[in-house]
């Protein structure tokens, strides 16, 4: 799996924000004593199972102290890992290999953790025909980098931003006066295109939703047996998402349901890290 243009984009400006963030005006304790032009080996090692997400942004960390780096990857991003894996070897000068060794980690264990948090999900689900969804509950400015690693653990990325989908929540409802003028209200000046979702905490709601035509209606914070009720009610007529507290340990009771999809902004934000460690060879 690669990124694509504007995924490589958000990366660069993140790598620049963590390389000035971290090596400043120079790596004190490397320049100092590290020769320059001593060319190394190095590899990346797993020390847990996971999923890999975020190998080529790595690959920028380090060429952007060594032009000349050699890089290797023997696994792709999304592919399985288990504990001793090596995921990349690569050369490069001394310096670049220690100075670049935490930015570039970082970023690939944080992606990394999001894409086997991802895949763990939906394990769960896969003799079901309920699909995960990620959230907008990313690191800021890390948006496009962990959706991304969330399509590599084989999840869905729900909409990016606030831009490109609509979410009517309770709170425009209640200043627009209702489900059914919110609906009408946005179908009036926006891009037909653009998919409207409507959040519903009940079953009137839901019924509100599905009479204003809405696209998709979010069962909200419901217990099992109302997003039953609910899915029975919209009948196909609409898309359904459950949402609220969504454990791995209640995933297969929500797909039982027949919802369409499942979100958890536990994907992305309540990230444990993969281990990874790099292993510098000085022979």
């Amino acid at each position: 799996m690669k990124m694509n243009h504007q995924e490589l984009e958000a990366a660069k400006i993140l790598i620049e924000l963590a390389i000035r963030e971290d090596v400043g005006p120079g790596d004190v304790t490397t320049d100092n004593l590290i020769p320059q032009g001593m060319i190394k080996n190095a590899q990346w090692g797993v020390k847990a199972a996971g999923v890999i997400a975020g190998l080529e942004v790595a690959e920028m960390v380090f060429r952007r102290f060594d032009s000349s780096l050699e890089w290797v990857p023997l696994v792709s991003d999304g592919d399985k890992v288990t504990k001793g894996d090596v995921v990349v070897k690569f050369s490069a000068d001394y310096r670049a290999l220690l100075t670049g060794e935490r930015i570039a980690l970082n970023f690939v264990q944080r992606l990394s953790g999001i894409a086997t948090a991802a895949d763990q999900f939906v394990s769960v689900l896969k003799n079901t025909g309920t699909r995960i969804l990620d959230t907008r509950k990313t690191l800021p400015g890390f948006r496009l980098l962990d959706k991304y690693a969330v399509r590599a653990g084989g999840a869905l990325n729900h909409r990016t931003g606030l831009y490109d989908m609509v979410m009517i929540k309770d709170n425009h409802i209640a200043v627009a006066g209702g489900i059914a003028n919110a609906v009408k209200t946005i179908r009036a000046v926006t891009d037909p295109n653009i998919r409207i979702e409507v959040e519903t905490c009940c079953l009137e709601e839901v019924e509100e939703a599905l009479t204003a035509g809405a696209d998709i209606i979010m069962l909200d914070n419901m217990d099992n047996e109302t997003i039953r009720r609910a899915v029975l009610l919209i009948n196909g007529r609409a898309k359904t998402e459950a949402s609220g507290n969504m454990t791995q340990e209640r995933l297969q009771e929500v797909a039982a349901t027949g919802v369409d999809f499942i979100s958890a902004g536990a994907l992305t934000h309540s990230v444990k890290a993969l281990d990874i460690s790099q292993t510098i060879f000085r022979g």
